[in-house]
């Protein structure tokens, strides 16, 4: 019997020692009876022949698992004693069975070794498995002896003496490289077979392309063998991706030959020539997040998702990227740059900049435009809920009222004047003096954008109530079917006209008031209206401020873009829908609602210092007033921003502040205090638009806060 290292051998002498013959092994049991398969197995064993049903036994561990596994099915029928206490070596347990051999399988490659082909792995051969192929061997690990000469030639083949070669003239000695060169670069292993980065197998893997090293090296200094292979989720956009880079295992060094290094160097070359070659480049993303703002208008991640939206509709050309097409668009639109200075800048030609500039914007008309802006790509539910402030709600609407709130208005695009006799004619304005066109704009009270319309011509024909006039009645985007009843339009005094119509249509039209035939102020209430009106109008008005931050449009556009200028303004209005955060955000709706309450409140009160100046015709009485400087007012109120803020219900007045204090620093101011009522100012402000204006001002104040008011101005009742 061979001689087994686990002790197998004692169990199989413990079976044979027990004296038991044929005949006995046949008395009284079923199962030791003549040609059953217990007896066979014992005799089998004996005479180490076969089984009956052919399967050699190879070892003697395999005899005994094979009588011990039958041993257990005995044991499950009969449980009453029997043959089990007539031979003790058929109560065998689990735990007292011998362990499975160790087939020695090297540590490298899973092969079983046989004694002559295999060695134990010593220290050298651990730190090449620990650099090479990541693998910790431990303490009484084998290796094979293929891989074992795979070792040695690659630990030879480090270090080469050198070569002599003699000539007939003189002796010199020439170096030659050796095929592996070792670097100090990290380093990932090498393997086709799983995933370098996350360690899967196959099958689906790509090979890592030569430009995905390339980059992998230049940005994070990391070298991938050629040939290396991982899933396709860890590449985007030609660079291994944040997570990829995250779990990426390297070795502190690499091993590369001469067509690796030849390889790194070419494509590093041509980075270089084309860094040299392209001044601006959008395709390396080298460029820094405010650049991108500076230059397009928009982040790095949107201006990405912007180029993925548009690349569809666009394609790469010789000259130039879907990235750099989409660059150069946007950078025209931002900056207002020529084209020759784009040309200059980008290195295109001027022709492939004006052949860019056309097909982004056939691209962005073709599906981004249509779906973030026009009265169709939202419904008047979303209106209300998402863009609808809760301050113009609760003044005009009514906290519970389903109403959407609009505000319209026109902005100028002004063009050169043209050589067409007719369109030179109605495209001059006679209110600005110069050849435009107005596009429409209706936007929200937030002021997204609902909609741009036009744009139209700038003669006496064309003014914003007869524009409205013809949109309402061509019914231009469905908007009579969009607009309802209760619904709320916020319009300027340019709109008067077009006031009966919408009584005949019932819809709710609010502008500020008209100053009545006769009077030189208005009065308290109308005064008032229209403040509250202006508090929610305004928003256009930045909206019109935000096209314009686009420089191209607020320059001066050649005949040959009138036919694009709608495009021009509705791709704006499309990314700033998109992007760009509202113009007026509800930070809480509690406090809108009670500022609207307040502001609703005051509104509705009488200005008593107005009653009291024209009762005591204060303007006239010049006596009665003494200079500020010959008086005390250290009891005139200090008042923080906030306390201001809430005199004033907003921030504009306080913005112009500073410019009015500055006609008074460096002479005297004309303030003047009561003699009688020494807590009543009058003072005289210098007008900001007309010189030789100066306005009369009243206030009435206690030492705590300003108690009253009152301008002279017509709108300041």
């Amino acid at each position: 019997m061979e001689t087994d290292v686990y002790g197998q051998d004692d169990n199989i002498k413990a079976v044979r020692e027990i004296a038991v013959s044929d005949d006995e092994l046949s008395e009284d049991t079923t199962a030791g009876r003549s040609g059953t398969y217990v007896q066979t197995i014992i005799i089998s064993m004996r005479k180490r022949t076969h089984c009956p049903n052919g399967k050699e036994i190879s070892s003697t561990y395999d005899v005994v698992m094979l009588l011990y596994n039958y041993c257990r099915v005995l044991s499950s029928i009969n449980r009453d004693g029997g043959p089990y206490d007539r031979y003790p070596f058929l109560m065998f347990k689990e735990s007292d069975m011998p362990p499975k051999s160790n087939y020695f399988k090297c540590v490298l490659c899973s092969k079983c070794t046989k004694p002559k082909e295999r060695a134990t792995v010593n220290k050298d051969i651990t730190k090449y498995l620990r650099r090479k192929f990541l693998i910790e061997a431990k303490n009484g690990d084998i290796i094979c002896n293929k891989c074992r000469h795979i070792f040695r030639k690659e630990r030879d083949q480090k270090v080469l003496p050198c070569v002599k070669t003699s000539k007939s003239s003189s002796q010199t000695t020439a170096t030659f490289s050796p095929p592996s060169v070792s670097l100090k670069i990290p380093s990932t292993s090498k393997s086709n077979a799983y995933c370098c980065i996350c360690k899967k197998p196959g099958p689906k893997l790509i090979v890592i392309s030569p430009d995905v090293r390339t980059a992998t090296y230049v940005d994070n200094n990391i070298l991938i063998p050629s040939g290396n292979r991982c899933c396709p989720s860890h590449i985007c956009e030609g660079h291994l991706n944040d997570d990829a880079l995250c779990r990426i295992k390297t070795t502190d060094e690499s091993f590369v030959n001469r067509t690796y290094l030849l390889e790194i160097m070419n494509k590093m070359r041509k980075k270089i020539r084309e860094s040299a070659s392209r001044r601006l480049n959008f395709d390396d993303s080298n460029l820094s997040e405010p650049d991108y703002i500076t230059m397009t208008g928009l982040s790095k991640i949107n201006f990405s998702e912007v180029c993925s939206t548009l690349s569809k509709y666009l394609k790469n050309t010789p000259a130039r990227t879907i990235t750099t097409t989409v660059a150069i668009f946007l950078c025209k639109l931002k900056s207002g740059m020529s084209n020759r200075f784009l040309s200059t800048i980008f290195c295109v030609s001027k022709s492939s900049v004006r052949r860019a500039f056309n097909s982004v914007r056939q691209a962005f008309m073709s599906e981004f435009v249509p779906a973030n802006l026009g009265f169709q790509h939202i419904s008047r539910e979303e209106i209300i809920q998402k863009h609808t402030r809760p301050l113009a709600q609760s003044m005009f609407g009514g906290i519970a009222s389903n109403s959407a709130i609009l505000v319209l208005d026109g902005t100028y695009i002004y063009v050169d004047k043209s050589n067409n006799f007719h369109f030179q004619r109605r495209s001059y304005s006679t209110h600005k003096g110069r050849a435009l066109v107005k596009p429409m704009i209706v936007c929200t009270t937030t002021g997204y954008y609902v909609s741009v319309l036009g744009p139209y011509l700038a003669d006496y024909r064309n003014n914003d109530a007869s524009i409205l006039t013809h949109m309402l009645k061509t019914n231009v985007e469905e908007i009579r079917d969009w607009v309802n009843e209760e619904d709320i339009l916020f319009l300027d005094r340019g709109f008067r006209d077009a006031i009966p119509l919408f009584r005949r249509s019932r819809i709710q039209a609010e502008m500020p008031r008209f100053l009545k035939k006769g009077d030189k102020q208005f009065s308290t209430e109308d005064a008032n209206m229209s403040r509250l009106v202006t508090k929610i109008r305004w928003i256009v008005e930045s909206s019109n401020a935000r096209i314009k931050t686009w420089k191209y449009l607020s320059h001066t556009l050649p005949t040959n873009q009138i036919p694009f200028i709608g495009d021009f303004v509705r791709i704006v209005c499309a990314l700033s829908n998109k992007y760009a955060p509202p113009l007026s955000q509800c930070t809480d709706v509690e406090s809108d609602q009670l500022e609207a309450a307040k502001m609703i409140h005051l509104s509705k009160m009488s200005n008593t210092l107005k009653e009291h100046v024209e009762t005591e015709n204060l303007l006239k009485k010049k006596l009665i007033w003494k200079v500020a400087s010959e008086c005390d007012l250290e009891n005139f109120p200090r008042l923080d921003d906030q306390e201001l803020r809430n005199i004033t219900c907003g921030v504009y007045q306080m913005k112009l502040a500073s410019s009015y204090i500055q006609e008074y620093t460096d002479e005297e101011s004309d303030i003047f205090v009561h003699r009688e009522d020494s807590n009543l100012l009058r003072i005289k402000i210098q007008s900001r638009h007309t010189s030789s204006k100066k306005h009369q001002l009243w206030i009435r104040y206690n030492e705590s806060y300003i108690d009253s008011w009152y301008c002279l101005l017509p709108s300041w009742s």
